[in-house]
């Protein structure tokens, strides 16, 4: 299994030899399963624009799928519609019903999953829960995980007790959203025509990609989960340094790419700029209404913030609506998702401003 050390040492490696052991990767995924049995699992972000690019570049027909979820930018759309080849696919379940089978993405994926599996006495079914062993005992090992117990007292990089008060708020919580409306329709299609995933995403993204990435690597080469990641030992700073060295166009809600001079004052980045990159729009795009990481968000960075100035009316039908259901559970409503009052809880429990919306 790789280790820690060979992820930071990848991670550290120049970009042109991450762009060739990137592009390695790839040849080797498509001459195991043809050009025609591989696809590109295309997010219309910026990181699964530079894995395309740089596909395209020796493969020009590799086939590109997109997961057309309704929780995407606009932009996100309108921008994916620009390329040629892409196939669209669609969840079988809406966002809000989600929710109310499921509960609120908040958080973290990792916080969200264990409380959901203490509340409701779940058993192990996914990736996180494999992760942590005992799957038979997964309710028991989340309740050590939020009291800091066992195996977890010392060793985790957060502070999980701190969120046990979401044990007992009056909406659910959970963190399946994402498999629900991203991931299983790709298994369905995978599933239905056989091709083989090509997927974007980078271990430093989070510490679940972390975990991830040491478990499995940059290829599962069998089973049912077999995918290539071949950008996961890039970061943030690749991303942007290759959109502006290979003057790739992105998104229009990302903005512009400036380089950040001592952390404060920007300007627009030249070619050979050596300090911190940044977009002036959307650092990260994803779903529009996640709460993840909400509440780690700098100052001019705040995700619900921007949303309001940037898109309003998806803003209001984020933010507004919501009703207890007959269980006395907030959920949302035809009138919009509730989030406002998610988020009102959360700030009443950790203080004003937890999370700025």
């Amino acid at each position: 299994m790789p280790t820690i050390e060979e992820l930071r040492q990848f991670q550290s490696l120049p970009l042109d030899i991450k762009i060739r052991l990137t592009e390695d990767r790839i040849n080797e995924y498509v001459r195991v399963f043809g050009i025609d049995n591989v696809c590109i699992s295309f997010s219309g972000g910026k990181d699964s624009t530079v894995v395309l690019d740089i596909a395209r570049k020796t493969y020009p027909n590799i086939k590109a799928v997109y997961c057309d979820t309704g929780l995407e930018y606009p932009e996100i759309k309108q921008f994916v519609k620009s390329f040629s080849n892409v196939e669209i696919i669609r969840p079988k379940m809406v966002f809000a019903d989600v929710i109310k089978e499921y509960g609120y993405p908040i958080i973290s994926k990792e916080i969200s999953e264990a409380i959901y599996a203490v509340r409701n006495n779940t058993t192990c079914k996914g990736t996180i829960d494999k992760m942590y062993g005992n799957c038979r005992n997964n309710t028991q090992e989340r309740m050590k995980k939020l009291n800091r117990e066992g195996e977890y007292s010392g060793n985790s990089r957060y502070n999980y007790s701190k969120y046990l008060p979401l044990l007992d708020v009056d909406f659910k919580i959970g963190n399946r959203c994402c498999s629900i409306m991203k991931k299983q329709p790709l298994k369905s299609y995978s599933k239905k025509t056989g091709n083989k995933p090509i997927v974007c995403t980078m271990a430093d993204e989070s510490l679940l990609r972390t975990h991830i990435w040491l478990k499995d690597g940059c290829t599962i080469w069998e089973g049912k989960n077999t995918s290539c990641k071949p950008i996961s030992f890039w970061t943030n700073q690749d991303i942007l340094q290759y959109i502006k060295e290979n003057n790739l166009p992105i998104a229009s809600v990302y903005g512009e790419i400036v380089e950040t001079i001592d952390g404060n004052a920007e300007q627009m980045c030249i070619e050979g700029c050596g300090n911190k990159l940044k977009c002036t729009g959307c650092q990260r795009t994803g779903c529009m209404y996640c709460g993840y990481g909400a509440h780690l968000e700098k100052q001019g960075e705040k995700r619900f913030v921007k949303l309001k100035q940037t898109h309003p009316k998806i803003y209001d039908f984020v933010m507004n609506g919501g009703g207890y259901n007959e269980q006395g559970l907030w959920q949302p409503t035809k009138e919009g998702l509730g989030f406002k009052y998610v988020l009102d809880t959360l700030n009443k429990i950790y203080g004003k401003d937890f999370i700025e919306y």
